[in-house]
């Protein structure tokens, strides 16, 4: 009997275990591994990025789970998309902390609080103020507002009651602009956690259990192994690019350094910074949402001023380019919601700066142009050449390079002797012996 004993308390055992794992519960048998991701700034592609790569090197370190540092003012609606995506999909759990002190998580970042499997604020942070806005801050016509509104309404209230926090304050971040401090937002279900720093914040939610597709996972938060995401230059590189001031003033710079070289021909340095700036203005703006009309309105300013080199307009062209580059400036980004676009201060600025400077380049061409010695036969009056042949009255005389055919009231002119020209009939150049062209000068001078 005790085998049989025996063998009734493995089978109980056992059962007990599967009723365990069917409960869900988990725990952490060596110290939690936390891999903690800087996000600073605005919501952009490259943000998007650093989450995606972030979340692909966590699952092959094998680690329990991704911490998400966040403080940011929003950013663009389809980069917030795509990382809420990631976030719900993510192989394994994401949790926000918004810190430290004095961080935010405004309008799109709002969304990725919604998003993760558990949330903690700084008491010091806010979070809030979700409501689209229009380019430069603006407000949307009212059509436009209401097809905004529900869209990512329907995705903010998805998001939230998924994760079983206050639907109705989400709701009224968007529709209101609501905001809320760390304290204020702890008490209403925004988040689940008060922590003053990452470390406290994974104690408490080791101690609480944290649920990541119907599993809880429990772990000493004290013992946890933190350890820093570092993104790579790529990353740093297009978090500068992809500000849309960055990108206008890399587009008006390499515009005006192109202008430079165009109009002094040889100068290449302005033309290779010019270059340089105009094509990564170009890559940063074919990824930030742009309309084609305001870049074509700032490429015909810039061809405006071009012309006012070779065209007498007395500066109607010049002030047609400055209109067009600031038309051009104020319509070059579209509406998406969360992007601020380009400020109308920076606008103003920028033209003003860069009409300047194209401007002084336009006078200066012009006055070099002006002073400019006639091209052709006229030209070569008053140069000195030398006689390669010559019979009679006539001959060929070598001058800037070139052979022409001339003729002089002094017959046989020794060869390699110079000349000076005095005048040019049809393609013939009228010439005279130096010496005596320079004695007849003086004596010209003295009468």
């Amino acid at each position: 009997m005790v085998p049989g004993r025996t063998l009734l308390g493995y089978v109980f055992f056992l059962a007990l275990l599967a009723l365990g794992a069917g409960t869900g519960q988990g725990f952490a048998a060596d110290a939690a591994r936390v891999l903690v991701v800087e996000l600073e700034g605005a919501i952009s592609p490259a943000q998007a990025d650093l989450l995606e790569e972030a979340l692909a090197n966590a699952r092959e370190r094998g680690d329990s789970l991704l911490l998400l540092r966040l403080d940011t003012p929003g950013g663009l609606a389809e980069s917030m998309r795509r990382m809420v995506q990631l976030m719900l999909n993510a192989p394994l759990p994401v949790v926000v902390w918004i810190g430290p002190a004095g961080a935010r998580a405004a309008s799109a970042g709002v969304f990725l609080v919604a998003a993760s499997d558990a949330a903690g604020m700084s008491p010091q942070a806010t979070i809030g103020a979700a409501a689209p806005v229009g380019i430069g801050g603006g407000e949307l016509s009212k059509t436009m507002a209401e097809k905004i509104r529900n869209d990512i309404l329907s995705l903010v209230r998805g998001v939230a009651e998924a994760r079983n926090r206050n639907v109705d304050w989400y709701v009224r971040a968007v529709e209101e602009s609501v905001s809320a401090t760390g304290v204020e937002a702890a008490q209403l279900r925004v988040v689940e956690y008060l922590a003053d720093d990452a470390r406290d914040l994974l104690v408490q939610i080791g101690a609480r259990g944290l649920v990541h597709h119907g599993r809880t996972m429990r772990f000493d938060g004290a013992a946890a192994r933190l350890e820093s995401f570092e993104p790579g230059f790529r990353y740093r590189l297009l978090s500068w690019l992809l500000d849309p001031q960055v990108a206008y003033l890399l587009l008006l710079g390499g515009l005006a350094g192109l202008f430079f070289e165009f109009a002094t021909p040889g100068a290449i340095v302005p033309g290779v910074i010019g270059g340089l700036c105009l094509l990564l203005g170009l890559y940063a703006l074919s990824i930030l949402p742009t309309n084609v009309a305001g870049l074509l309105l700032i490429l015909f300013g810039v061809v405006l001023f071009i012309l006012e080199i070779h065209f007498t307009s007395y500066g109607l062209l010049s002030v047609a380019a400055i209109i067009a580059l600031f038309i051009g400036s104020m319509i070059l980004f579209r509406f998406e919601p969360g992007f601020r676009g380009l400020p109308l201060r920076t606008a103003v600025v920028t033209v003003a700066v860069v009409s300047a400077l194209i401007g002084s380049g336009v006078w200066l061409a012009a006055k070099a142009q002006a002073g400019r010695p006639a091209l052709g036969l006229p030209s070569l009056v008053g140069e000195v050449g030398e006689v390669r042949s010559w019979l009679g009255l006539s001959g060929q005389i070598h001058i800037h390079g070139e052979i022409w055919t001339a003729r002089a009231q002094t017959p046989d002119l020794a060869i390699g002797s110079k000349v000076k020209v005095i005048s040019a009939v049809g393609l013939t150049l009228e010439v005279a012996p130096q010496e005596m062209a320079e004695t007849n000068r003086n004596t010209r001078t003295q009468a």
